[in-house]
């Protein structure tokens, strides 16, 4: 019996590792099974298709405030315990400007869904931003056409919208208000329109079935996403999910890793949600398939307000010692920082 175990996991990683192609009953199989030859195996597929480099994305969280009500979100607009902010413009492009002063290659800009933020006033923003020669990901949600071609024109490089789930019931649940397929649409948008575009999944919902997973990483296969962010549910306070069982790291790195074996090339970060589970969470993700690290750069006052879920670092130490400690963690792995903006190469196929 543990042979035959042995052999059929040998069978799926190798053909998974070569042609970069699974079926759904394949990927349930990896998903059930313990994770170590998977994450293993991802690893090796990192290294041949991105190498040893980590690039690291400076993440500013520039307002808490949002319109929607996702059951699993600390920042949830019906959250009544969150102290609200959004930085002036001015304040989003100083740290940016600090952040490029200090090495950084991309910044992130991430936020609620907040009205405040009009199209021409992001535009005025991603344009400062790009004036400091630095690549650009943008996360504001859902938006229509028209705005996500306005941030493209005015320089903005990568766009992530995670789907979250690609179970429809589950979806409908979980998002009040909102419509899947509207999510679906935007997705598709941005991949019209040229951007690096991003999504991901929340691994451990209730009621998540390991079919629904495997769905996930079927439809990021399918859309040839260009980056993908996999975390762990993790009950927040004050939420309708707050006390719910929350998902597992070996899960989530499960995903993550089967996700990497079918796009080879793309840009994975080691999120902060892994961290939040274990000490060493995103130095496990990084030997698990990613090749990049978001440090949190928005202002100490702010970080413990972005509360998404608990345990989510609020580190109020600066940029320069952050790095400083990536570097540390990452010489004991092998990994060095890059010195790229990190855009996704193609090595393979889709």
């Amino acid at each position: 019996m543990q042979l035959c175990y042995i052999k059929n996991m040998e069978k799926i990683l190798k053909k998974a590792e070569q042609t970069h192609t699974l079926s759904r009953e394949e990927i349930k199989y990896l998903l059930k099974e313990p994770a170590q030859a998977t994450l293993k195996a991802a690893d090796e597929v990192r290294k041949k298709h991105v190498g040893d480099e980590v690039h690291l994305r400076g993440l500013i969280e520039f307002s808490n405030i949002c319109k929607q009500n996702c059951l699993y979100c600390g920042i949830r607009k019906d959250n009544a315990t969150v102290k609200r902010y959004s930085l002036t413009e001015d304040e989003i492009v100083e740290i940016a400007k600090s952040g490029a002063t200090q090495g950084l290659k991309t910044i992130v800009l991430q936020s609620g869904e907040d009205a405040h933020f009009s199209t021409d006033k992001m535009c005025k923003i991603i344009s400062q931003i790009k004036s400091l020669n630095l690549a650009l990901t943008l996360s504001l949600g859902e938006k229509t056409y028209e705005e996500y071609k306005a941030y493209k024109e005015a320089g903005a490089d990568r766009y992530l919208i995670r789907i979250e789930t690609t179970d429809k019931d589950l979806y409908k649940t979980m998002h009040p208000n909102m419509n899947q397929e509207n999510r679906k649409e935007c997705i598709l948008n941005l991949k019209k329109l040229g951007y690096e575009t991003g999504t991901g999944s929340l691994i451990g919902l209730p009621n998540q079935s390991i079919d629904s997973l495997a769905d996930d990483i079927l439809f990021f296969k399918e859309i040839n996403a260009d980056m993908i962010g996999i975390g762990p549910f993790i009950p927040s306070s004050n939420t309708p999910l707050k006390n719910e069982k929350g998902g597992t790291l070996e899960l989530a790195l499960k995903v993550m890793a089967i996700t990497r074996l079918l796009l080879p090339d793309i840009n994975i970060p080691a999120t902060t949600a892994m961290e939040a589970l274990h000490p060493n969470g995103q130095i496990i993700a990084l030997q698990s398939g990613a090749n990049v690290i978001m440090p949190n750069i928005t202002e100490s006052q702010y970080k413990e307000q972005y509360a998404l879920y608990p345990g989510k670092s609020t580190a109020s130490s600066s940029f320069s010692k952050a790095k400083d400690d990536i570097n540390e963690k990452l010489a004991q792995i092998g990994r060095t920082i890059s010195s790229s903006k990190g855009f996704r190469i193609k090595t393979s196929e889709k």
